[in-house]
């Protein structure tokens, strides 16, 4: 069988693309391309850079993303030292006659403990061999952690609130994600991201994203990833002695205003990654988070005065900022371009407080 380099070689060459093409739509770097193809791991920052670009390059030619994924798993293998715990030392002569005659009490005490337990079963009621319908399905407790899995009709989620918990039931998985709440049904559309209110007290509870249902199979159930909105989550005040005021602000550094206000208030940051990338942030004066995203991740932030951004392909990133019960979407940056931006409160000469993004060198 042909390595996974060779097959997206061939695969590419067969298509008739060159690397600057599929560069500029799968938003992955010329030398990126050529380093898979030529089984470089050398040329990637890390494992999981190359196993993402894997991945999309494979999907993008057509070809089992999994299964190329499978032989650069297995050259791996096999490029590596055989641990000393592996090595075979030649057993002695009684050793295996040992093990089969072991082996065989072992059967027969397995074979008796099948007839026991099926006679068993027989003199029970016939009802009881019915399964239950119900016990397929799941309980979910969401807690601050991101919880993302595929979820099907009847599967519960345990929200605690300040005022107990509460039951939040999956009730649709056909065509959209319907959820059950105290307050009513809560419908998401695919590749929607929404802010829900599940116990009806007008703040956000929870962020629902759905990557997946399907329009013709309720059965198929729903991929989806909920981000519990805790009290911690919340920034309480705004520090009005840290924003900056505009004359501060470099006149180069290029500004776009979100909001104008005669006040300054919390604000959430919403990321939607639509490809792979690097992506770090900064909120107010808490220590810098960094990790890598693929399409379909989201990550949200809450900020008293401003937020700090680095994204390694801005092409990928959709933002969508909220304030005081207002949205505002935001694209940021071209394919490929490394940038590293802003958003945070500053004071004009007039008195007022403007929300703005700046972009820095």
């Amino acid at each position: 069988m042909e390595s996974y380099g060779e097959q997206l070689r061939r695969a590419r060459e067969a298509k008739g693309i060159d690397y600057e093409t599929i560069s500029n739509e799968t938003t992955i770097s010329a030398q990126y391309l050529i380093g898979l193809e030529q089984e470089d791991s050398s040329a990637f920052p890390g494992e999981p850079y190359m196993l993402g670009f894997l991945r999309n390059y494979a999907e993008y030619l057509g070809l089992n993303s999994e299964s190329l994924l499978g032989l650069y798993r297995a050259k791996k293998l096999q490029e590596a030292p055989v641990p000393e715990g592996l090595i075979v030392h030649e057993k002695p002569a009684y050793f295996w006659p040992l093990v089969a005659g072991g082996a065989a009490v072992f059967l027969a005490a397995v074979i008796v403990c099948i007839c026991i337990f099926v006679n068993h079963k027989k003199a029970e009621n016939g009802s009881d061999v019915v399964i239950d319908k119900n016990s397929s399905k799941k309980t979910y407790e969401l807690t601050d952690k991101a919880f993302s899995s595929r979820v099907y009709v009847g599967d519960q989620f345990v929200y605690h609130a300040a005022q107990g918990d509460i039951i939040l039931t999956v009730s649709d998985t056909h065509s959209t994600f319907g959820l059950q709440c105290p307050v009513g049904t809560i419908y998401t559309e695919l590749s929607e991201e929404a802010e829900l209110d599940v116990d009806g007290d007008a703040v956000t509870d929870l962020i629902v994203y759905v990557s997946d249902v399907s329009v013709s199979e309720e059965n198929r159930g729903a991929e989806v990833r909920l981000l519990r909105r805790t009290g911690g989550n919340y920034a309480s005040s705004v520090s009005h002695d840290d924003i900056p005021f505009a004359t501060e602000i470099a006149s180069n550094h290029k500004q776009i205003v979100i909001f104008e206000d005669n006040r300054a208030y919390p604000f959430t940051l919403n990321g939607s990654f639509r490809g792979p990338c690097v992506f770090r942030y900064k909120v107010d004066r808490h220590d810098p988070v960094e990790s890598y995203f693929t399409s379909g991740e989201v990550v949200t932030m809450t900020a008293n005065n401003g937020i700090r951004l680095w994204m390694s392909n801005c092409n990928t990133l959709k933002f969508s900022i909220i304030a005081d019960s207002k949205s505002y979407d935001l694209e940021i940056g071209k394919a490929g371009q490394v940038l590293v931006e802003d958003i945070k409160w500053i004071k004009d000469t007039d008195g007022k407080y403007k929300l703005v993004v700046i972009e820095l060198d």
